[in-house]
């Protein structure tokens, strides 16, 4: 018996939503596990570690800490991996690995998870719930983690719109990312930029496009001070919104950019941004509506 964990990636925050809202995308991450009597992990694709040592190995680390939560011993398996997600691009990347850790552990040990018990246990792993809802659930995902760790998602599977995302040819770590941020805000500032994310999530959920545009550019939180690290940031963003976009936004900590655009103009958005960023790898994709599925092979 072996199993399919096919996990997609997401993009967060659009914008203000900060560490609040995600996004499924149409881009995957792919297991085929088989149990044997040791553990191996092969790796096919450019999008994955080069380091396949067990020990080291991130959906290991996290099977294994799942596992040992529940009391459970982790049974020795194969694990063929491939990803459509580029390393460290603000694609989701290690909360779509940390998803996909947990429903393997779910199958091998039998632990007979909820969607709850996913939501929670992989936001809080990841430390926040952004991606990782996403990742679970597929759509759109508003959510809050209180402090205990426990995960309340608002969830909408349909969006009726296509995305875009420019991914440049360097890696920015979220930890970096972060360290560039203010520790605090002002008072007045902090509103300012709450009531940005706030519309941005009742935009989302009323599906105004062009409000959701809006809003997307208009965040206080983080991107005036990411803007500096990010490849032709100001020029995708303004180039975008001629073209037709109804936003673009960091995806994530970055470094990739996404847009949000009428699914009609998409053939000729991707070609016109083609054109004017061909340092950039632009790929174009539609949200996900099933979230992380397990099949049985």
């Amino acid at each position: 018996m072996s199993w399919q964990i096919k996990v997609p990636g997401s993009t967060a925050n659009l914008g203000p939503g900060f560490d609040s809202i995600g996004l499924g995308l149409s881009l995957y991450l792919s297991l085929h596990v088989t149990p044997q009597d040791e553990w191996e992990f092969i790796h096919t694709g450019d999008n994955v570690p080069t380091d396949t040592t067990v020990e080291h190995h991130l959906i290991y680390k996290i099977a294994k800490q799942v596992a040992d939560q529940f009391g459970k011993t982790l049974p020795s398996c194969r694990v063929e991996m491939t990803s459509e997600l580029p390393l460290a691009r603000g694609l989701g990347s290690s909360a779509a690995a940390i998803v996909a850790a947990v429903e393997l552990a779910n199958i091998i040990c039998d632990l007979q998870l909820t969607i709850e018990d996913k939501l929670n246990i992989s936001s809080q792993i990841e430390g926040h719930p952004d991606n990782a809802t996403a990742s679970v659930l597929g759509g759109l995902t508003i959510s809050a983690m209180d402090v205990n760790g426990i995960v309340d998602t608002m969830h909408v599977r349909e969006v009726d719109a296509s995305f875009v995302v420019f991914i440049p040819d360097v890696e920015l770590k979220t930890a970096e990312s972060r360290d560039i941020l203010p520790a605090q805000f002002d008072r007045s500032y902090a509103v300012r930029a709450s009531a940005n994310g706030n519309m941005l999530a009742a935009a989302l959920m009323a599906k105004d496009y062009v409000r959701i545009g809006h809003y997307m550019e208009a965040d206080l939180f983080h991107e005036p001070f990411r803007a500096k690290l990010i490849p032709a940031y100001s020029e995708i963003q303004a180039a975008a919104k001629t073209a037709g976009a109804y936003g673009t936004a960091l995806s994530g900590a970055g470094p990739t950019l996404i847009s949000i655009i009428p699914s009609n103009i998409a053939d000729a958005f991707v070609t016109e941004m083609k054109e004017q960023f061909p340092a950039h790898k632009i790929v174009l994709t539609t949200a996900d509506t099933n979230g992380s599925q397990v099949t049985e092979i």
